[in-house]
């Protein structure tokens, strides 16, 4: 049996990732020409059409996105091959390109790179900032290995491994807080006083299902993209919002007139790891979690 080119299926896989001859191409590093040759060289390859060409555009057909999804998996194993051998076996040394969220990056970037350079000395780790959608797409992509989240969340073909706990807390200006029922009862907050972040933030959905949000009209229709805006919002008397411990216990109400207030008993969100089905560095990522887990403000990891 003839294999195909590793190269070419790179090739493919980033086409389709750009639905773009000339960006692809220049992702590669390669002319558009020697791209659209691969591409060629793996029909002939394969006797069957992977692309509908009709002047300047293309279609990749069933077949061919059935080889492209198949592709990404062979290389995935095979840059993790490369990487093995490349380091001798030896899992605590090479790279590792690390996703995170934005409202777990800034409280945690400073301790994860300390403890890394800590525990982990010969492994370089890439960080990147992304909302949680773009991260899984590239992590399946495989432009990313490891993914640190908010669960609970979908994450088909991939694993998970619990970290901690991270629980919410209810923020008010201290004037606000007065009126406040004792014990808390956020079914009393008045419509339109809760400010949330965006929808693409999956902690929007952990704030309503964990602090038992059941009516939607206490949520304002002003929606935040980062948890310094919702910072900003609350302080301006304005109404009420959520912030994890983990923002807290890094001063992130320093300098305003906020106070924050334990929510419900079981509110929280868990924090983990992300991964893809079938990698062979469980050893590195299971170090990695035992690393980050003691950052947590309730690590569950042992």
């Amino acid at each position: 049996m003839k294999w195909p080119n590793l190269k070419h299926l790179h090739y493919l896989v980033t086409l389709h990732q750009e639905q773009h001859f000339h960006r692809a191409a220049q992702r590669c590093n390669v002319s558009q020409s020697t791209l659209s040759t691969a591409i060629q060289n793996l029909e002939d390859h394969f006797g069957s059409q992977l692309l509908e060409r009709e002047h300047k555009t293309f279609v990749f057909t069933s077949l061919g996105l059935d080889i492209v999804e198949r592709s990404k998996a062979l290389l995935q194993d095979a840059g993790e091959l490369v990487e093995y051998a490349q380091n001798a076996g030896n899992w605590q040394r090479g790279s590792l390109k690390f996703g995170v969220i934005p409202t777990i990056a800034p409280f945690m970037f400073e301790g994860m790179i300390g403890a890394f350079s800590t525990f982990l000395p010969d492994i370089n780790v890439e960080m990147q900032e992304d909302t949680t959608e773009k991260l899984l797409q590239q992590l399946i992509d495989g432009q990313l290995d490891l993914l640190l989240l908010a669960l609970p969340m979908e994450t088909p073909g991939c694993k998970q491994m619990v970290l901690g706990h991270d629980p919410f807390h209810l923020v008010a200006h201290e004037d606000m807080a007065q009126t406040l029922p004792d014990p808390m009862d956020v079914s009393t907050l008045p419509k339109k006083s809760i400010f949330l972040l965006q929808q693409e933030h999956c902690m929007t959905g952990h704030a309503v299902s964990a602090c038992n949000l059941q009516h939607s009209d206490q949520i304002s229709s002003v929606a935040a993209s980062s948890l310094y805006t919702l910072v900003q919002l609350a302080n301006s008397k304005m109404g009420y919002t959520f912030m994890p411990e983990l923002a807290l216990n890094q001063s992130i109400l320093t300098n305003t007139h906020l106070k924050s207030f334990p929510a419900e008993a079981q509110a929280f969100r868990e924090i983990g790891l992300v991964w893809r089905s079938g990698t062979t560095r469980m050893q590195l990522f299971r170090r990695v979690g035992e690393i980050i887990a003691p950052l947590l403000p309730i690590p569950t990891l042992k």
